[in-house]
């Protein structure tokens, strides 16, 4: 890592986690375990089949509030859907501790809130998005 990185991983997942104003344990253990246990790593015959311990694979979690952009009205997204910071980053410490404790190794982590330049290598590309209040 050079003098300006915070986090890097290898093999592994970009989580970039927005935090909703009405998310609670509940959704940090559910997604937390939806992860973990995901099978969307290729197996010995090209099928998602593996799950991010099954691989040993790591984690990088990034808080990112602009997930919950809303863009129905106007040009400008509102944001009011977001938790505020002092709520939403205790919440996010305890969705990457959570993550530590079912994958058994520690995540990498951005810094809650900072103006951060993040860099993907999104191998598919495989992206998939996940919402803790549409479990049904």
């Amino acid at each position: 890592m050079d003098g300006n990185t915070v986090s890097a991983i290898g093999r592994g997942l970009l989580v970039l986690v927005g935090v909703e104003g009405a998310d609670t344990a509940s959704d940090i253990e559910w997604l937390s375990g939806k992860i973990a246990g995901m099978r969307i790593f290729s197996d010995a015959d090209d099928k998602m089949n593996l799950s991010i311990c099954d691989i040993s694979g790591d984690l990088l979690v990034v808080s990112q509030f602009t997930l919950h952009a809303s863009t129905k009205k106007g040009n400008r997204p509102s944001f009011l859907k977001s938790a505020a910071p002092e709520r939403a980053e205790p919440l996010y410490e305890q969705f990457c501790d959570a993550l530590e404790a079912k994958i058994g190794k520690p995540v990498g982590r951005g810094i809650f809130g900072a103006d951060m330049k993040v860099a993907l290598l999104n191998d598919g590309p495989v992206t998939i998005l996940m919402d803790s209040h549409a479990r049904e």
